[in-house]
């Protein structure tokens, strides 16, 4: 997980008892650190301020400097950011200084963050928010964009967070803030990296650094090379990782900056955890936890602790492995910190099942397999598809504007020599025009060459897939039966074979007769659909009718195999369809079903009426399908043999066929399995319209 950036002030419980637990904290902890001695000047300009004649709590200088020491405390002394947040409200509404009311708030909302109590920290933010826009105060509307797009992002919902950081960026352009420019555009990069999509991140990132160079600030460009250096690690680009996270470690040591530093060495142990080097990776790990004692960033912890985990997991060490993976999962649990459990959760799975507790194993890779589908559902990856789209559009927009500023340019020097020479510009103007016309017929003429030679190659394309799965499912499924029947007849023929033998292999040689028929018929009405000499024709249709027919018509295989064949459609599910093809889908998926369901199972067909559509399901005992196979079951190129329970062979062309015929019907088609448990394969369907079933 990549670190967000955030809006830290660079400037500048009772609150005195406050005051007095960090001084004696400070002294009784010393460190040389450039952060403790901004602390240590703050806390010497508050208690000078107080013992000044004629000083007011309500002074803003005295506000102003709690919001300050209350954010230099954040990773540090928790609960010391609560109180004076707290102060600095109270004193700052008594005074109406809102832009101390404002700050104090975005304080108690960085508090409640920072301990998973997502609910109170939007609160807050948004209540900085309001303040900071009924005053119009922009850099504290900007702090508080990028405040709940954070906290947002935190709780795993990266549409809303996206939504605030593009608001704000789109401000920060207005008012020309490239500092914030900086912050949101990494921040929106790290949303990217979550979904996994580092392309996307990196040109975010090339922004970044761009924004960094012009604003010359050395720290806030560690803090992007050891964000970027998160990105590479992910990707495998260790040599890129190392670069990015040594420079980082460099600029962080100088100016003592804790918090960024326990992260950097925490991603130069995951660089080197990637590598599988394990040692190195908990040497730099260990270096972070040393800093981390000294810290109260949370969630910079769980990384670090689920990245032990993993380490000590590779050097099989799994005891140790699950301590810190647990202790990581806990914090993560506590702050309600969605990515990090996912996280952690993958690891303890992989732990509990090393030391082959199953059970165990089995409840955290559930947690993270619900987890993983929180984070990555579809508003999210819609939501960065749409920004994607947007950044081309703006691109396309901003060459086109230069592009036709380029022109007029051009059109403007002609005009100008024009002037002098009004005879040659007439007659360039003339031979420019009619080059242009020439030109654009040209250019006409070959676009539309060029698309009709694309169409004709994809035509080509197409019927060449077609011939060559035609004659791999004759050559491969329609040889072997009817090759297996001519060798028969021939030793009937020639009297090896006597007929008391030759009937004895009947059965066998009905049902590859019946398989020939069954694949045939497919082949038939795929090949139509593929020489574009199928048409789709809707009328009403009574499924339950269609459905009742292949129960009759395969009843004599279920039988065979015990298997029991149920619907539960009624009378009234019709639909609005080509009756030829469901009844190709229904034989298919039926035949589908018996095929993998092994002797004594069960077979049931039911339907559920939505609004516009039915949805038809076929649901089997048998020995379900995994994953990897469902995602190549409805390609149009798969052409997979596979064999039923009872060694029943088949070509993978149905499915194939299914989704054309259902899609040409106006309706999709999906699959549901469980290893062992059974399938059900799904598809919809118009519903036929009430006017419709009445004439009907």
């Amino acid at each position: 997980m990549n670190k967000v950036r955030g809006y830290f002030l660079t400037q500048g419980c009772s609150l005195t008892k406050c005051l007095f637990v960090l001084g004696l904290f400070f002294l009784l902890h010393p460190r040389n650190y450039a952060q403790e001695n901004r602390k240590d000047s703050l806390l010497v300009q508050i208690n000078k301020l107080r013992s000044s004649q004629n000083f007011s709590y309500k002074d803003t200088l005295h506000i102003k400097m709690l919001n300050d020491l209350a954010q230099e405390l954040r990773f540090y002394k928790v609960d010391s950011l609560l109180l004076l947040s707290q102060d600095a409200l109270n004193h700052s509404k008594a005074s109406g200084y809102n832009t101390g009311e404002c700050r104090a708030l975005m304080g108690l909302g960085d508090y409640y963050s920072d301990n998973g109590k997502h609910k109170k920290a939007l609160l807050y933010y948004n209540s900085a928010l309001s303040l900071s826009t009924k005053t119009q105060n922009k850099d504290l509307i900007l702090e508080s964009k990028d405040n709940l797009a954070g906290e947002y992002s935190y709780r795993g919902d990266y549409a809303k967070a996206l939504s605030h950081y593009l608001e704000g960026i789109d401000m920060a352009t207005e008012f020309g803030d490239k500092k914030m420019l900086s912050i949101m555009n990494e921040n929106v990069a790290n949303l990217y990296a979550a979904q996994k999509d580092y392309a996307q991140a990196l040109i975010f990132y090339k922004k970044v650094k761009k924004f960094n160079e012009e604003i010359g600030n050395e720290v806030f460009s560690a803090e992007t090379m050891s964000n970027i250096a998160s990105i590479y690690a992910d990707m495998n680009k260790l040599d890129y990782a190392m670069f990015n996270a040594n420079s980082s470690i460099t600029v962080f040591e100088k100016h003592q900056v804790m918090d960024w530093l326990a992260y950097a060495y925490e991603i130069k142990g995951k660089t080197y955890l990637k590598g599988q080097k394990y040692k190195w990776a908990l040497h730099w790990y260990k270096q972070s936890e040393m800093l981390h004692q000294n810290l109260e960033d949370f969630r910079g912890e769980i990384d670090l602790l689920n990245g032990m985990a993993k380490a000590y997991f590779g050097l099989k060490k799994d005891s140790l492995a699950e301590v810190y993976a647990l202790k990581a999962f806990g914090i993560s649990e506590r702050l309600k910190f969605l990515k990090g459990k996912q996280q952690c959760a993958e690891t303890l799975y992989k732990v509990n099942k090393n030391k082959n507790d199953f059970s165990t194993a089995l409840k955290y890779h559930e947690i993270y397999q619900t987890l993983s589908d929180t984070l990555t559902r579809s508003e999210n990856r819609k939501s960065l598809t749409m920004l994607k789209t947007k950044m081309e559009h703006e691109k396309q927009k901003e060459d086109l504007i230069k592009e036709n500023k380029k022109q007029l340019s051009q059109q403007r020097n002609y005009m100008y020599a024009s002037l002098g020479f009004l005879l040659i510009f007439i007659v360039v103007s003339f031979l420019v025009h009619r080059s242009d016309k020439i030109q654009k017929k040209l250019n006409i003429e070959l676009k539309q060459k060029t698309e009709d030679l694309e169409l004709k190659q994809n035509e080509l394309r197409e019927i060449n897939e077609t011939k060559d799965k035609l004659f791999s499912i004759i050559g491969h499924d329609l040889r072997g039966p009817i090759g297996a029947f001519q060798g028969l007849l021939k030793l009937l023929k020639e009297g090896e074979v006597g007929q008391s033998e030759f009937m004895e292999f009947v059965p066998k040689l009905r049902h590859d007769i019946d398989h020939i028929s069954f694949t045939l018929n497919n082949l038939l009405s795929w090949g139509q659909t593929q020489m574009n000499g199928s048409v789709t024709r809707p009328s009403l249709v009574n499924v339950e009718s269609i459905v009742k027919e292949n129960m009759h018509l395969l009843s004599e295989i279920a039988e065979k195999k015990s298997i029991k064949l149920s619907s539960q459609l009624s009378s009234n599910t019709v639909a609005w369809s080509d009756s030829d093809q469901i009844d190709i889908v229904i034989r298919n998926l039926m035949s589908n079903a018996l095929k993998f369901t092994p002797n004594n199972g069960m077979v049931t067909i039911s339907s559920n009426e939505m609004s516009h559509f039915w949805q038809i399901s076929v649901r089997d005992t048998g020995v379900g399908i995994d994953q990897e196979i469902i995602q190549k079951l409805f390609r149009k190129k798969s052409n997979v043999t596979t064999y039923g329970t009872n060694n029943e062979k088949g070509t993978g062309l149905g499915l194939s066929l299914c989704k054309e015929m259902v899609e040409k019907n106006g309706g999709d088609i999906w699959v549901e399995s469980h290893i062992r448990k059974g399938s059900t394969f799904h598809f919809t369907i118009p519903k036929a319209k009430k006017k419709y079933q009445q004439a009907g």
